[in-house]
């Protein structure tokens, strides 16, 4: 069921609500919390069809926000609200209003949304696309307890990454993180398969994908070794190798679907890992409302190591480094591992993705200053 309504209010919106509940003969309210997405007129069809396929996982109230631009100057001193609420087999297994603001009630989004939030529910903020710096001080990321914003969608992906460590809050995160969610695992179990100690990580991925430099980061945040980022065609990430005293460790994607798997002394095993949809990883996000300590201590370590990271492009022939940097081996050698910063030790079971960024055993854990980049290598 759908009502249009124009230059409307947020008391009136909740109205049709009730009468839209009424007339599918459910009156009760069955949601979960409420899903506040905001978006653009391009992306909205996207972004509200993954909170749709989510809201079969996490029945929610959904509101989605779109600012629209006026043309004159005289339209942008009038304020209007239109709104489309859905309920019912249009709405997925939840509510939806869809708000359009006009004039100066775009820059209130906040004052529009309050009235509308479900009473003694969590509140999730997602923004498909143009995230804000700051999202937990921004007026509608103030209002929820997770805020979840996408970093892949952003001209400059990196750049985002390096804005999301500086304005960090409890409750952000991001979908780049949860892209890597499977990544993690397989990597956790494989090391709990083996008893050996790593010495140096290799992987490998497309040059612009921040999922690629947040494994990196939490690799070598995990198990305090020397993270070498190497750049390949994609579909994003396709490889992590880890040297371990053991043998090598890899995990190999090639078409974005299934991995392969080689441990020392064990048959190479098929695995899957297919590259998933928006919702379901907008879905994995809804799952948790507390914070996501181990994304804020991986975001943290590296981002004070993506400044000097160039692309294939920028980077010379001979690659140089300062003192207090460890070389880069070359893509191809495999014959040696790369050197451990002293005193880095790391655990068969270090990577694993509980949360651990604060606690005991943080006194010797390197600085920043003594741990070496993460650098990338020229593709093969």
């Amino acid at each position: 069921m759908k009502i249009d309504l124009t230059d409307t209010t947020a008391s009136k919106i909740n109205k049709a609500l009730v009468k839209g509940r009424r007339a599918i003969g459910t009156p009760a309210v069955g949601m979960v919390l409420t899903l506040v997405i905001v978006t653009d007129e391009e992306n909205a069809y996207d972004a509200l069809k993954a909170a749709d396929d989510a809201s079969l996982e996490h029945p929610s109230r959904t509101l989605v926000v779109i600012k629209r631009v006026s043309r004159s100057p005289r339209d942008r001193t009038k304020s209007r609200l239109d709104a489309e609420v859905r309920v019912g087999a249009d709405a997925g297994t939840g509510e939806t209003v869809i708000l359009r603001l006009y004039g100066e009630v775009s820059d209130h989004a906040q004052s529009v949304v309050l009235p509308l939030l479900l009473p003694d529910a969590p509140v999730v903020v997602w923004w498909s696309v143009d995230a804000p710096r700051d999202p937990a001080g921004d007026p509608l990321g103030a209002l929820g307890q997770r805020r979840v914003t996408d970093s892949y969608a952003a001209e400059k992906p990196v750049e985002e990454l390096k804005a999301r460590a500086e304005s960090y809050e409890p409750g952000d995160t991001d979908l780049a993180w949860a892209r890597i969610t499977p990544w993690r695992s397989m990597l956790a179990a494989a090391l709990d398969q083996v008893d050996c100690e790593v010495v140096s990580v290799e992987v490998a991925g497309e040059e612009a994908n921040p999922s690629v430099e947040l494994l990196a980061m939490w690799l070598a945040d995990r198990l305090h070794v020397h993270v070498r980022r190497a750049v390949s065609a994609g579909p994003g990430l396709t490889q992590v190798r880890l040297e371990t005293t053991g043998g090598p460790i890899t995990l190999h994607r090639s078409d974005g679907a299934m991995a392969t798997l080689a441990l020392p002394g064990q048959p190479d095993r098929a695995v899957a890992l297919k590259r998933r949809e928006t919702s379901e990883l907008l879905a994995e996000e809804l799952r948790r409302l507390d914070p996501d300590d181990t994304y804020a201590s991986a975001l943290r370590f590296g981002v004070d190591r993506l400044g000097g990271i160039q692309s294939a492009s920028q980077r010379p022939e001979a690659a140089t480094w300062t003192p207090g940097e460890l070389p880069v081996r070359p893509v191809h050698d495999t014959s040696e591992p790369a050197a451990k910063p002293t005193g880095a030790t790391a655990s068969p079971s270090a990577p694993s993705s509980s949360s651990s960024s604060a606690g005991e055993g943080d006194s010797a854990r390197p600085t920043p200053a003594q741990m070496p980049p993460v650098k990338k290598a020229d593709p093969q």
